[in-house]
């Protein structure tokens, strides 16, 4: 029998879910509707566990993508995924979802990779602000994890020594202001769950988990709801 890793991917735009084995292959379910976490999600879990049942196979773990990221979606991805290893009594894993864009992109830009110096991932925070954290080629991080304002001179001691490569959706925002010949600009590039795949098999097999109980998403950011002009005049 086959041991799987479901993973949770619901901190950006994509509904992500995929059951990931040892071997590091796959199987995916994801929309690119935005925010449609809510309602794909659950029908995906579902059509993932009617997988694993048709194949014989077993659950060992969930993981799930802690943040930064959207404050509705990580909390969507994160209540699925604490469900599920609560009611199967299954570890729980919380992975970095800057650590899964950049995973990502190595997985999927071989050839450009090998001509960068720095990986830096920029997810949008409003206005001109980005969660981002700097990697080396080979995925290894450099800095913890920010919330930084971009301007022209951003990441300039990085780009002063080779060639970074941003991606991500707050890239767009990022390169109308930044001119520098050594940036790479990658638009429009998101965490999925199969870029969680090998990361999530490294937690389960060095038992990296989080507490089921007490595990909450890494807003970075303190959420603070916008008052909609209707309800200014209740």
């Amino acid at each position: 029998m086959d041991n799987y890793i479901l993973c949770i991917e619901t901190s950006n735009k994509i509904c992500s879910a995929a059951l990931c084995d040892f071997r590091n292959h796959y199987y995916i379910k994801e929309n690119f509707e935005p925010n449609s976490h809510s309602k794909y999600l659950t029908v995906y879990i579902q059509e993932l566990f009617k997988h694993i049942k048709k194949l014989d196979q077993q659950l060992k773990a969930v993981a799930v993508s802690q943040g930064p990221g959207s404050y509705t979606g990580l909390r969507i991805g994160v209540s699925a995924a604490k469900g599920i290893a609560y009611a199967l009594q299954i570890p729980l894993i919380a992975i970095d979802t800057l650590e899964i864009m950049t995973q990502g992109l190595i997985m999927e830009q071989e050839d450009l990779i090998k001509k960068a110096k720095f990986l830096i991932p920029l997810i949008d925070a409003r206005r001109m602000e980005a969660y981002t954290e700097i990697f080396d080629s080979s995925g290894k991080s450099l800095s913890p994890v920010k919330n930084l304002i971009l301007d022209q001179n951003s990441f300039k001691e990085f780009l002063n020594q080779g060639t970074v490569i941003f991606f991500g959706d707050a890239t767009t925002k990022f390169k109308k202001i930044s001119s520098h010949p050594n940036a790479i600009f990658i638009e429009n590039f998101y965490p999925r769950s199969k870029f969680m795949t090998k990361l999530a098999v490294n937690k389960y097999n060095n038992h990296d988990f989080v507490d089921v109980a007490y595990f909450e998403p890494f807003y970075l950011k303190p959420f603070i709801p916008t008052t909609k002009p209707k309800d200014l005049l209740k």
